[in-house]
């Protein structure tokens, strides 16, 4: 095991707790990575929260709220802040299991950046993703929606994009947080990873692009970062491919065969058409297994500016310093704010591509040493804030889009996250070591250092979160399932306004939890639940990723019940016998989950199989298709 949780600094300890109870005791220090002995986060008692309290209004400010609310207006939760509308860096790691961060209780893998912005900020222990995968988790990040709600889920086995050149992504009417805080004057940015699609009827028509979605500037993959980019054992899809089409090849070379023979032998009559084009066939498909590699390489391990292929392949030996200067470059340019720049990082994704600085430095191998080089690159980041004097007026925020995967290993070696003592891993609906993530928020001045919350909230909430601090406004048009975390951060609010969240794999509901409050007790109910392989396994091991429906699902009846307040790990499932709540909490979460699929509306499935193959007519290409080839990054090799 990479690294034990600490004594006292357990995330899965006492959730539920209200926000006065769950601050480890100074018998108990949670230790953050980054020195020998790591660094204590600081104890924040009640008296310090209220002395720290930024919301004491001047009498003039007093009056000005009273005659508003008298005349029907509301004061906004931020509207006190100081510096008000502040920079926003959202930073998201690609298959970060909650377990591989110092501040989550590793303490051998080295992630000194991350764990400082844990000790100067708060730290989430209870943040979940709304899916286990890719794709429709930074759907529902960006847009504050359930993915099932936009139609970025699907009712196959197509769990993510499964090509650049497929017509499926994030829908044009859906709303991000970048849209409304561009229309309110912020400059918006994201740098790194989009997966949420590019075309719908031409190779340049970007209708799924970053800049169709609110942002002013994209630099980076519009794809995912993969085995493939890099002929890597580990493939998502190559080996696949490779295997259909070589099938395919020999059946059309038995068939050239036997009509060559009913011919020779007078067992056939006609011409030799069938023969001809049996064989034209045989060795077609064979070509293309030989050229499936280099294909998916150009279709979809390439840089893009804004509209414009800059690399294509990608020389991923300074894909890295790429990203980092981009970042850099549109901090600098729009350091007079506001600015949103969400940096969505390719790592720890694999094949695990590290720089020569990093390689063989940690005591996990390829996946510790990308993880510790994406913590320097954060630390990077974060320098760029302090040089151009913008870290107190900026909301820094890091996270994972789903927790790491389990099956990602060869033999012995593994490649995927570790996620601690939370049961299961990436591509699982409901098991939390899916779904789980890091959450921690930096504001300083603003968001006391060094806090901890164990209330229940998701990756959803950011986007009213920071279109409130941006002064937009959240639609009200749709529902929206993100909840305004600022009180909470802020500590002018015990609980998470998250009664019930809702865990999907695909388009399935997979498990539901509950949080009831007056009992600081986090109910979760499992409807469905993976069949791992083999028996006895903790992972759907010789897969990609587990099943959400068919044969490889086991449906419970009754469903099963945990109370993670006590059992975080999912270890004891919980009976009418063992638990005196046991049909009250099924009746309860049964109503939630009626009443939640009320409101849900018919979308068209933008990850089902006629959204989700490659169409050679949707190709980026920026050279006449099919020679992809440019590099406009510079360095000529």
């Amino acid at each position: 095991m990479r690294g034990p949780d600490q004594e006292g600094c357990n995330p899965g300890a006492r959730e539920g707790l209200s926000w006065q109870e769950d601050i480890p005791s100074e018998n108990q220090p949670c230790l953050l990575a980054g020195s020998p002995e790591g660094t204590p986060i600081q104890e924040i008692k009640r008296e310090n929260m209220l002395h720290r309290e930024p919301c004491r209004l001047s009498f003039r400010s007093w009056l000005a709220v009273t005659v508003g609310v008298l005349l029907g207006w509301k004061p906004s939760a931020c509207s006190d802040l100081p510096g008000s509308r502040p920079n926003i860096l959202l930073l998201m790691a690609d298959d970060l299991g909650i377990g591989d961060v110092g501040c989550y209780g590793n303490n051998t893998i080295r992630t000194p950046n991350i764990d400082r912005l844990a000790k100067d900020g708060v730290m989430l222990t209870q943040h979940i993703a709304a899916a286990s995968v890719c794709t429709p988790s930074r759907a529902a990040f960006l847009t504050g929606r359930y993915p099932v709600r936009s139609g970025m889920v699907s009712s196959n086995g197509y769990r993510v994009l499964q090509w650049t050149a497929a017509s499926g992504g994030l829908p044009t009417n859906e709303t991000t947080f970048a849209k409304i805080l561009k229309d309110t004057g912020y400059a918006t940015g994201l740098i790194g990873k989009w997966h949420l699609g590019l075309n719908c009827r031409s190779s340049k028509d970007h209708c799924h692009h970053p800049l169709n979605h609110g942002f002013d500037h994209f630099y980076g993959m519009p794809f995912s970062m993969m085995g493939d980019c890099v002929h890597w054992e580990l493939s998502e899809k190559r080996v696949g491919l490779e295997n259909k089409l070589n099938f395919c090849s020999q059946i059309m070379a038995i068939a050239a065969l036997t009509f060559t023979t009913g011919k020779l032998i007078h067992l056939m009559t006609g011409s030799w058409a069938l023969v001809i084009w049996s064989t034209v066939a045989a060795i077609l498909l064979s070509v293309s297994s030989y050229f499936t590699g280099a294909l998916i390489v150009h279709a979809d391990c390439f840089l893009m500016r804004n509209h414009t292929i800059t690399e294509q392949p990608m020389h991923f030996h300074r894909t890295t310093s790429l990203i980092l200067k981009e970042i850099s470059s549109f901090v600098k340019r729009n350091k007079q704010g506001p600015f949103l720049l969400f940096v969505s990082f390719l790592q720890v994704h694999t094949p695990l591509i590290t720089t020569e600085k990093f390689a063989g430095r940690s005591l996990h191998g390829p996946y510790g040493d990308n993880t510790e080089e994406m913590d320097w690159m954060v630390g990077q980041i974060l320098d760029t804030l302090d040089v151009e004097g913008l870290t107190n007026n900026t909301l820094v925020y890091f996270t994972s889009d789903h927790g790491g995967s389990l099956e990602a290993q060869l033999g012995n070696n593994q490649y995927g996250g570790w996620n601690g003592i939370y049961k299961g891993g990436k591509g699982m609906g409901g098991w939390e070591g899916g779904i789980r993530v890091p959450g921690i928020f930096r504001w300083p001045g603003v968001l006391p250092a060094g806090r901890v919350i164990h209330e229940p909230t998701s990756l959803m909430d950011v986007f009213p979160t920071v279109v409130q601090l941006g002064d937009g406004q959240v639609p009200q048009d749709r529902v929206i399932d993100g909840r305004d975390l600022l009180p909470l951060l802020r500590g002018t609010a015990q609980h998470s306004d998250h009664e019930f969240l809702l865990h999907y794999c695909g388009k399935f509901l997979h498990a539901a939890r509950w949080h009831q409050r007056d009992r600081g007790a986090v109910w979760k109910v499992h409807y469905v639940t993976p069949m791992f392989h083999p028996d006895g396994a903790g992972a759907c091991y010789g897969k990609a990723v587990c099943p959400c429906s068919g044969h490889g699902v086991s449906r419970h009846d009754p469903p099963l019940l945990f109370d993670l307040s006590r059992d975080p790990s999912e270890a004891h499932a919980l009976t009418p016998d063992t638990e005196p709540s046991f049909y009250q909490v099924m009746e309860r979460v049964g109503q939630a989950v009626e009443e939640h699929r009320r409101t849900l509306g018919p979308v068209p499935l933008q990850l089902d199989t006629l959204d989700n193959v490659w169409r050679p007519w949707l190709q980026p290409c920026c050279g006449p298709f099919p020679l992809c080839w440019c590099d406009q990054e510079g360095d000529g090799r």
